[in-house]
């Protein structure tokens, strides 16, 4: 590859990423929240409900820091805290997903829209090149968390 056109993909991606947190920041102030708070809110949406203790580990939070989270989510009425069935001690975040995707998805609707016909302008082998550098870049980006975080990565 040229030197020239690789340092052009590393500014790309750089901006890519410096672009995805302003958006995300943007978004979450209007729906209330941190972007990074709003962006912590979306692990519960992907993997429902799971304890404190799960949050932390996905999020790198303290688990200080994801009760002040969860406050804030619950003050929104966003999830509740529910003891567990098996182990009193253990409190489960129970997301309510349809209230989060009734505050979340109006903010997204021009960005999901614009987002499918740009995905829709790449031929399926154009889309094949794109899938492969968004798996690598993430296990790359998952391999270094891991490594500054002195953890096994998750593949």
């Amino acid at each position: 590859m040229e030197k020239d056109l690789a340092t052009r993909i590393r500014k790309l991606t750089q901006q890519y990423a410096y672009t995805s947190i302003q958006m995300h920041e943007a978004i979450g102030r209007k729906a209330g929240f941190t972007g990074t708070d709003h962006k912590y809110l979306s692990f519960l949406i992907r993997d429902g409900q799971m304890t404190a203790g799960e949050l932390s580990r996905l999020t790198g939070l303290t688990t200080g820091a994801v009760t002040g989270l969860v406050d804030r989510f619950e003050k929104k009425k966003l999830v509740k805290r529910q003891l567990s069935e098996d182990d009193r001690r253990k409190v489960i975040i129970v997301p309510d997903i349809p209230k989060i995707m009734a505050l979340l998805e109006p903010l997204y609707k021009s960005f999901r829209k614009q987002s499918a016909a740009l995905v829709a302008s790449f031929s399926d082998k154009e889309l094949k090149v794109i899938e492969s550098y968004f798996e690598k870049a993430i296990r790359i980006m998952s391999d270094t968390t891991a490594r500054v975080n002195d953890k096994p990565s998750r593949k």
